[in-house]
């Protein structure tokens, strides 16, 4: 037993910066999985300023001097910030509280509309089967319920985590872009001089993560206005708030456009029925959907790693599990960095002579 367990340590952690690097993750991961709650108005802030950097970058190719380039691109976080909290959070909450309120009556109208199914269509839904789809939306509606009273019971505390948040989100996302070198430059030189495995990974990942977060929020901008002008041109109830579910549907590949694809269906058919103003919503909706998939990832993910389907969804469950929102957001550069460790880890002896011969 303890020969193959030091055959193991010799073939994986026999170098120095290896035993780093698995030092760092799991440290990495310790402060995550116990003080990510505590964390999280930093990594929010660090988020952003990573997606700003592109926009630094353009200012400086534009000849800005670095200072006034750090404060166009955080007038521009501000901006949008502000918009987010005083425009689109406020519809989407109304909206939800109108959808909430009317859920008894789309509920009844949905009941009735199924006792009619097995009159029209006998041959694909009977009695039985429209009355169990009855009871189990009446199930849903109950826990929609419950999660409304807990919601209000909590409200004070997410209130007062709404307040943290607006007030340290802009500070660390400030300072984050102000001194971006001296903080990178800091944590340099507590490693070690050469360091050529940790380089190539950083690298790798830099550029992985970049391209990952930049083009998730481009995406999300994109899709969820878009949505948001189909649906305002067809009248659509509840647009903004399903507009703001379409466009955060993005952040988790296949299930996301599953998930959100049954309340705008519904709300849809329940307001216009059966009717030429229906097929043309959903037509515009899927095709939206499959401009996403087909033009908008391969433009904006040109830079991504391919990861089998399988793979992703594993990530999602995995780092969803542990981390919540911000584990399904960061799934896929997550699961990029583990395939990039797994292909770089250095090998020993054993490992590289059994290969050789």
């Amino acid at each position: 037993m303890f020969d193959v367990v030091r055959s193991w340590i010799d073939r994986f952690l026999s170098e120095e910066e290896a035993v780093l690097l698995a030092a760092i993750l799991i440290s990495c991961t310790i402060v995550i999985l116990t003080m990510g709650k505590i964390l999280a108005p930093l990594l929010t802030g660090i988020v952003i300023a990573y997606v700003m950097q592109g926009a630094i970058k353009a200012f400086e190719r534009l000849h800005f001097p670095k200072g006034l380039a750090v404060w166009c691109t955080f007038l521009m976080f501000m901006g949008g910030f502000v918009a987010l909290l005083l425009v689109v959070i406020p519809r989407v909450w109304r909206q939800m509280r109108l959808l909430f309120d009317n859920l008894p009556a789309m509920v009844q109208e949905a009941q009735g509309l199924l006792h009619e199914l097995p009159a029209k269509y006998p041959q694909f839904v009977s009695e039985q089967i429209a009355v169990s789809w009855g009871d189990l939306l009446n199930e849903q509606v109950g826990d929609i319920g419950q999660w409304l009273v807990s919601v209000s019971i909590s409200q004070l505390p997410l209130i007062v985590t709404v307040a943290v948040y607006t007030m340290l989100i802009p500070i660390v996302v400030f300072f984050l872009l102000k001194d971006q070198d001296e903080i990178v430059n800091w944590f340099k030189l507590r490693l070690p001089a050469h360091r050529p495995l940790l380089n190539r990974i950083g690298h790798e990942m830099n550029i992985q993560m970049s391209n990952y977060i930049r083009g998730k929020v481009i995406e999300i901008i994109i899709v969820g206005g878009a949505s948001y002008v189909i649906f305002k041109i067809f009248g659509l109830n509840y647009a903004a708030l399903l507009a703001f579910l379409v466009g955060l549907s993005v952040i988790v590949p296949y299930v996301g456009f599953v998930a959100v694809t049954f309340p705008v269906v519904i709300i849809a058919y329940l307001q216009f029925g059966w009717s030429p103003d229906l097929l043309w919503l959903l037509g515009w909706y899927f095709a939206l959907q499959s401009l996403d998939g087909l033009v908008i990832v391969p433009l904006l993910f040109s830079e991504a790693v391919n990861l089998h389907p399988v793979a992703i969804i594993t990530a999602i469950l995995v780092f969803g599990s542990w981390w919540g929102l911000w584990g399904v957001f960061f799934a896929i550069p997550l699961a990029t960095l583990v395939k990039s460790v797994m292909s770089s880890w250095p090998r020993g002896e054993n490992e590289e002579g059994a290969g050789a011969g």
